[in-house]
C-alpha cells in the first residue's frame, strides 16, 4: 500500500473521524488583471464559459476608510479565474467593457450583502443572483460560512487565511491571491449541489424568493447620531461631554476620510471617551493627557484641540438620549407593555415549531423585527400586514395563519368572562 494512503475497504472508527482533503489551490488557472488590454481579454474567457458569473470582492476593513473594493474575483464554468485590480481599472474606458458583460449575468456569491455594495459602487449590479450563504441557511445547515459549507456540500476543507488583511497593499503577495482564487473557483460547484439540494427538500421556490429580495439590497444609510456608538460614552450623562465627544468623533472622521484610513487606526474610541472625561482645559493639558493615545493623538493635536474646544464651548448640545422611535425595545415590555409581551410570548412557540417543521432557521423563516412588530399591533389582516413590512411571499403562507390562530387564542384566553 502507498505510504499515506488509508485502506477505504476498512471500517472506520465512529471514535476516529475522518478529516476531509484540504483545497489549498485553484483548480482553474489564475490571472492578475491591472491593464486595460488584460480586462478586455478576461471578458472575453468569461464569455466563453457556462452558467452563472461567480463573484467576490476583497475590503481593506479596519485599514482603509469606508467600504472600497480592492481586488473582485470571477470566474465561470469552463473557463480561467481573473483576479481583477479595480483601484484604477474601474475608472478607465475598458471597464465599461466589464460592467456590460457582468451585469447581464446571474452571480454566485457567498454572504451577497458583505458585497452587493462595495460592487455597486463600480457599476456592477447582478440581474439575478444565488446566494450561498442564505441557501445554506435554507438548507438547514449547522454552520454556513464558505469553508463550513465546501465541507458539507462538496466533501472537501477550503484554506482560509487572509480574510482580515490589507487588501488595499500593493504587490499583493501571492499566498494572498491564491486566496483570493479559491473562493470563486470552488462556487460555481457549490451552487450547482445547493441548488440541487433545496429543489430536493422542496425549498427551491424558497431560495429563488429569497434571492430576488436580496437584489434590492441597500447598505443602511449611516445616520447621523453614529458618534453615541463610541464604546464606553453610553455612561457619559453631561450634555456638554457629549457636544465635545461628538465634535471629535466627526473631526476624526473627516481626518480619516481624507487620509483614507480606518477612524479607529487614528484613535481609538476609547481614547476619544477617555479624553471627553478627562476635562481638561488647555492644549497642553491634552498633549500630556496619557489617556489620550492613538497613531496620530499628537501629530493631529491641533485638530483634537479644536474639536475639543468647539464642542466644550457650543450650545448647539445634543440631547442626553434620543428620542426613540418605532416600536420600543421588546426587553422592556413584560414591565411596561404586559399586553404585547403576552402576544410575544404566545408566538414565540408557534414559531419555533414552525422552524422544526420547515427546517429553517427560526431568523429565517421570519426576522424577529417582524414578528416583534406583529405583536406590538396585530391588524386584522396579519398576511397583509407581514407583507406590507416586506416579507417573502412563502414566509407569509407559512407563519400568517398560525399567527393568527395563536393570537385569538390568546384573546379568548384572556377575554373578561361576562
Amino acid at each position: 500500500m502507498a505510504k499515506g494512503l488509508a485502506n477505504l475497504t476498512q471500517e472506520v472508527s465512529a471514535e476516529e473521524p475522518v478529516e476531509l482533503p484540504l483545497r489549498t489551490e485553484s483548480v482553474a488557472a489564475v490571472y492578475y488583471v491591472d491593464s486595460e488590454a488584460e480586462l478586455v481579454g478576461a471578458v472575453e474567457n468569461l464569455k466563453t464559459g457556462t452558467g452563472p458569473l461567480a463573484i467576490d470582492a476583497e475590503r481593506a476593513s479596519g485599514f482603509r476608510y469606508g467600504n472600497t473594493a480592492y481586488l473582485i474575483q470571477l470566474h465561470r464554468e469552463n473557463t480561467d479565474i481573473f483576479l481583477i485590480d479595480p483601484i484604477d481599472l474601474s475608472k478607465s474606458p475598458a471597464w465599461s467593457t466589464l460592467a456590460e458583460f457582468s451585469n447581464g449575468l446571474t452571480w454566485i456569491l457567498h454572504a451577497a450583502t458583505q458585497d452587493l455594495g462595495c460592487l455597486a459602487e463600480v457599476g456592477l449590479k447582478p440581474a439575478a443572483l444565488i446566494d450561498t450563504e442564505h441557501g445554506s441557511r435554507l438548507l438547514n445547515l449547522p454552520r454556513v460560512g464558505l469553508g463550513a459549507a465546501c465541507e458539507q456540500l462538496l466533501g472537501f476543507r477550503l484554506a482560509k487565511e487572509h480574510s482580515a488583511a490589507d487588501w488595499s497593499v500593493r504587490p499583493l503577495p501571492n499566498s494572498w491571491l491564491n486566496y483570493a482564487a479559491l473562493d470563486v473557483d470552488v462556487l460555481p460547484a457549490l451552487a450547482k449541489v445547493l441548488m440541487e439540494q433545496l429543489e430536493q427538500a422542496n425549498k427551491g421556490h424558497l431560495a429563488e424568493q429569497e434571492f430576488k429580495h436580496l437584489l434590492g439590497f441597500e447598505p443602511k444609510p449611516q445616520s447621523p447620531d453614529r458618534w453615541r456608538s463610541m464604546t464606553g460614552l453610553h455612561d457619559v450623562k453631561d450634555v456638554q461631554k457629549l457636544a465635545i465627544a461628538r465634535e471629535l468623533w466627526f473631526a476624526r472622521d473627516a481626518l480619516a476620510q481624507d487620509r483614507d484610513t480606518a477612524p479607529g487606526r487614528l484613535v481609538s474610541d476609547s481614547s476619544i471617551v477617555a479624553l471627553v472625561k478627562s476635562g481638561i482645559s488647555s492644549k497642553s493639558e491634552l498633549s500630556s493627557l496619557k489617556t489620550f493615545t492613538g497613531r496620530a493623538s499628537r501629530s493631529f493635536l491641533d485638530v483634537w484641540w479644536e474639536a475639543y474646544a468647539k464642542g466644550r464651548a457650543t450650545k448647539d448640545t445634543p440631547a442626553l438620549k434620543l428620542v426613540s422611535t418605532g416600536i420600543p425595545n421588546h426587553r422592556n415590555w413584560p414591565s411596561r407593555y404586559p399586553e404585547a409581551d403576552a402576544r410575544l410570548q404566545a408566538l414565540k412557540p408557534v414559531m419555533a415549531e414552525l422552524a422544526l417543521e420547515f427546517e429553517v432557521p427560526l431568523e429565517n423563516l421570519l426576522q424577529p423585527d417582524l414578528l416583534r412588530r406583529v405583536a406590538w399591533e396585530p391588524e386584522e389582516d396579519i398576511a397583509k400586514q407581514l407583507l406590507a413590512m416586506g416579507a417573502r411571499q412563502w414566509q407569509v403562507d407559512a407563519v400568517a395563519s398560525p399567527i393568527s390562530s395563536a393570537l385569538e387564542k390568546l384573546s379568548q384566553e384572556t377575554r373578561p368572562v361576562s
